[in-house]
């Protein structure tokens, strides 16, 4: 996950930036070809110069990876996630209900309760960006797939992710069109996660190659097709980030309507949207786990504190002694000269005359 590069392609190759941003190399194609007519215009007598001019006005590659200023927030970190965008004005309704609430509870003299840290007990929450806990972090991931339906702009639809056209469960047609609610979305992803047993990790990779099948392939979720298309993702995020990963019958086993030609179809369509850019880094991971948090957060679906036991302070205490020795070890080898090598006592040197 730390790497820049993936097996397949880079994030920002020349041939997604073509497919996704064709207007804008199309205006620089025309620019360059222009420069280089004006410059042969001019310089048609001296043969060298203008030979020079011509490797003049070819851009380096390094600039062209440098110009690309298409948004795309699952390859790159300084931007936000898509389902923050998508959430703002529903969080701005809310946090102004919520201002409302507290200055009525202000003026009827009620206390708010909060949980603090004492002396005695300590407050912490089951979750950390290694180790998130399974339950929320399927819980913040649905309510960002709940956002995008809800707040779409369009509603274009890709036939590999109609469910009208190949279904994976045994529903009508007319109540495929009825927006699902955070509760249905939750459902259909945690019978996913339980029955193949993945891990919430493996959650957060979902939600970035959902958004970047949003991105590259210019479309929205809607009713008829976030099924599919989540099915498709934790498809592949399941076989990247696992090591021991669920084969395709397995989730034909799961879901009783689909056959492995169609699941087969579906990841490999999946791939060909995404320009089989699988590559997630640790930098992108990061800012999608805290992101999601910040969402629970706005939302009162924060991961709940709990009181600190003996048992886990142990563990603590015991992963901050490993880490801290590790650390110590890594300086240690890093600031040793090759004076210690040799164990030898040192002598001073004596010069013969």
């Amino acid at each position: 996950m730390g790497g820049q590069l993936s097996c397949c392609s880079a994030p920002n190759s020349p041939s997604t930036r073509q497919r996704r941003s064709h207007k804008k190399n199309q205006r620089n194609s025309i620019g360059g070809s222009g420069d280089g007519k004006n410059q042969s215009s001019g310089q048609a007598g001296g043969g060298r110069k203008k030979s020079g001019s011509a490797s003049v006005s070819l851009q380096h590659i390094s600039e062209r990876e440098l110009c690309d200023d298409e948004i795309d927030p699952s390859t790159d970190p300084t931007k936000g996630a898509m389902f923050m965008q998508r959430s703002k004005s529903d969080m701005q309704n809310r946090n102004n209900r919520r201002s409302e609430v507290y200055q009525s509870h202000a003026v009827q003299g009620t206390p708010r309760l909060k949980k603090s840290n004492s002396c005695s007990t300590i407050y912490l929450d089951d979750s950390t960006l290694s180790q998130p806990n399974l339950k929320h972090t399927l819980k913040c991931v649905t309510l960002a797939i709940f956002y995008h339906i809800r707040n779409r702009k369009s509603n274009r639809i890709i036939e590999i992710f109609d469910e009208s056209v190949y279904p994976i469960m045994k529903e009508d047609v007319g109540a495929l069109r009825v927006e699902p609610d955070h509760r249905m979305i939750y459902r259909f992803m945690r019978a996913l996660f339980n029955a193949a047993l993945l891990s919430a990790e493996c959650a957060i990779v979902t939600l970035v190659y959902l958004e970047r099948l949003l991105t590259y392939a210019e479309t929205d979720m809607i009713p008829v097709t976030w099924r599919r298309m989540l099915l498709g993702s934790i498809l592949l995020a399941s076989k990247v980030w696992d090591d021991q990963a669920v084969w395709n019958v397995d989730y034909c086993l799961i879901l009783k309507e689909t056959k492995v030609e169609d699941m087969n179809n579906l990841e490999r369509r999946l791939l060909e949207l995404i320009d089989f850019n699988i590559n997630v880094p640790s930098s992108v991971y990061a800012k999608y786990y805290f992101e999601l948090r910040a969402l629970a957060e706005e939302n009162a679906i924060a991961f709940p504190p709990e009181p600190l036991s003996r048992s886990r302070a142990q563990r603590l205490e015991a992963m901050s002694r490993f880490l801290e020795d590790k650390v110590l070890e890594d300086k240690e080898k890093r600031w040793t000269s090759l004076e210690n090598v040799n164990h030898q006592p040192k002598r001073s040197t004596v010069i013969i005359s």
